[in-house]
Formats: C-alpha cells, sequence, structure tokens
C-alpha cells in the first residue's frame, strides 16, 4: 500500500491566515513518519497559526495540506473530529477540567473519541500513565499534581487514540528547566516508537541539546534547516 510510505503531513504552497490577515504564505514542508521537527519564531510569526491550521481549527483557504491521510482543503466539518482521533495535540496551558479526576479527564477524551468497552478504557487508561511515569495519579485532582505531572497527563491524554503525529505547541513553556528537560524526554521516548512529532518552542536550549531539523516562521515565510541555514536567534 503506498498509504505505508506517505508522509504525515504534506503542505503545498499554503497561505495560513489569523481573520483577514495573512501570517504565512509560500509554505511548503513535509513530515516523514516517525520524524521529530522543531518549529520556532518569534511570537506572533506565526507558529501557533500554523498548528491550528494543520488540526483544523483554522480554516485554510490557499493551498493544500494532507495530514495523517486527511486532505484539510477537502475537509467537511464533520471529518474533523475524526482528524483529531489520528493527532495528539498538547499546549502549553494544560487545558485540563480542574473539576475531575486525572482518570475523568482521560475518560472524557475515550467516551469524546468514540471509545465505549470500559474495560478497554480502563486498561488504556493505565498504560498512557504508565508510558508518562505516572502509574498512581489517576484518582488526583489536577491541582495536586506539579506543573510538571501536569504536562504529563496530558501527553497520556494525547496518547491515547495512539496518534501518527504528536501536535505540540509550546509544551514545556510554562516548566522550569530541569522539569522541561525531562518533558523533552518523554517526547523523545514517544517519537523513538515511531509517533511523529510537530514541536514549537521558544526553548533554544532544549534544541542546542537536542539537535534535529528546524522550521522557521520569519517575515511571513518558512525556513526548512533542511534546505538552508539560518540563525536560530535572528
Amino acid at each position: 500500500m503506498s498509504f505505508s510510505t506517505d508522509p504525515v503531513v504534506s503542505v503545498k504552497d499554503a497561505s495560513i491566515f489569523q481573520e483577514n490577515q495573512t501570517i504565512l504564505s509560500d509554505v511548503n514542508f513535509e513530515i516523514e513518519k516517525g520524524e521529530l521537527v522543531f518549529m520556532v519564531g518569534r511570537t506572533g510569526s506565526g507558529k501557533s497559526s500554523l498548528l491550528k491550521t494543520l488540526y483544523a481549527d483554522l480554516s485554510l483557504r490557499l493551498g493544500e495540506i494532507s495530514i495523517a491521510g486527511y486532505d484539510i482543503n477537502k475537509m467537511k466539518k464533520k471529518d474533523v473530529p475524526m482528524l483529531r482521533r489520528k493527532l495528539g495535540i498538547i499546549f502549553q496551558d494544560f487545558q485540563l477540567f480542574d473539576d475531575r479526576t486525572v482518570a475523568e479527564n482521560l475518560f472524557f477524551v475515550m467516551k469524546a473519541t468514540g471509545w465505549k468497552d470500559r474495560a478497554k478504557m480502563k486498561k488504556r487508561l493505565a498504560e498512557v500513565l504508565i508510558q508518562v511515569g505516572l502509574g498512581s495519579v489517576d484518582g488526583k485532582m489536577p491541582h495536586q499534581l506539579s506543573g510538571g505531572e501536569q504536562q504529563r497527563v496530558v501527553i497520556a491524554r494525547a496518547l491515547l487514540n495512539e496518534p501518527v503525529l504528536l501536535v505540540a505547541d509550546e509544551p514545556t513553556g510554562n516548566l522550569d528547566p530541569e522539569v522541561s528537560d525531562g518533558i523533552f524526554k518523554l517526547f523523545l521516548e514517544i517519537n523513538k516508537s515511531g509517533t511523529a512529532i510537530l514541536m514549537a518552542t521558544h526553548d533554544h536550549t532544549i534544541i542546542g541539546n537536542y539537535p534535529g531539523r528546524v522550521l522557521k516562521c520569519e517575515a511571513g515565510k518558512i525556513k526548512d534547516s533542511n534546505l538552508e541555514q539560518f540563525e536560530l536567534n535572528s
């Protein structure tokens, strides 16, 4: 099947908008299965808008984007939940329900994405919490956890449906450097298991410690370290 060799993300001649303003234009890049890619750029350069377009939170008006087998430009609204089952989305601000336990937070996502068998749900819950190093927090409330632990719960939530791609928007932005490094090592483990990762970050220390491919949003364009050299901080 040709499907097995297709890139997990393919962006062709895309323009990214915020309301009626073009933020990025002539965007072209691909991300292969199992690849880890950093995205950098100053605040307001278009990183978050591009990520939101990839997971169909912002509409694509110009160009073509294929992600996890879905054509964003041809997608109907009713298909968006199907796309998001193939993606894991991780935010800087956690977005956990404060009035529900860790288990209830994860069960909520499972029910919303079509899980029905309670035994299978409990088994998957235990698997993802162990995977992120949090085997015994399922009964705790988010406020009882440290920032690093909350972010691990968010990562566990993103892994529930065994995504082909994790989209992470500043996942270490609210964490101190030591905790950030631990969280990033967890991303590396997930990546080694075959999940592609696209991570927007301001944390150039992480990129320095774990060099990899970088996409840079700058002056309305995307630069790709696979194609050209550039300064991260310029």
